[in-house]
């Protein structure tokens, strides 16, 4: 049986804590599955198609890891794509509760999917994808917080950072 995982989320931007988890991940598994979500209800820094070209260019040294969008229930997507596995990063305790409940809740609805939990590299830790838009929007250096190509991609889009 080959083990496959779904690293779903949002990906708005992409950060380094990204980058090192879907890295990591792809030493752990056979094949690894980032899945960009449509979320209608939030108002993106980037659009679904940007944010699956700067993932696609950050995975693509990685032979065994491939990046596609959904806008469907989760174990509903990762059926559909043969995944056995959901892969989830906690960045913090803070983290904990919601993605446990949300664990509980796919488990509930698919009990043939399990979910595992990484933890970033410390210096990864405090990034996230809600802080890096708010730097953004405020005209702030994000460099030291997203891979280059993520970081282009910005500049290009945003011409208030740096």
């Amino acid at each position: 049986m080959h083990r496959i995982a779904i690293y779903p989320g949002s990906f708005d931007p992409a950060t380094n804590g990204h980058a090192d988890l879907i890295e990591r991940a792809a030493k752990l598994f056979d094949k690894v599955i980032v899945a960009v979500g449509v979320n209608l209800a939030k108002t993106p820094l980037l659009t679904v198609e940007e944010r699956v070209d700067s993932l696609e260019k950050i995975v693509q040294p990685l032979g065994n890891v491939e990046v596609s969008q959904f806008d469907t229930l989760l174990v509903d997507y990762a059926k559909e794509k043969g995944a056995n596995v959901i892969l989830r990063g906690l960045r913090a305790v803070s983290d904990f509760e919601f993605e446990f409940q949300l664990a509980g809740m796919n488990r509930r609805l698919s009990p043939e999917l399990e979910t595992v939990f990484l933890t970033p590299l410390e210096q990864h830790a405090f990034i996230s994808s809600t802080m890096i838009r708010e730097i953004v929007r405020l005209g702030g250096d994000v460099s030291g917080f997203v891979p280059p190509v993520v970081h282009q991609q910005l500049k290009v889009k945003y011409s208030n950072i740096v």
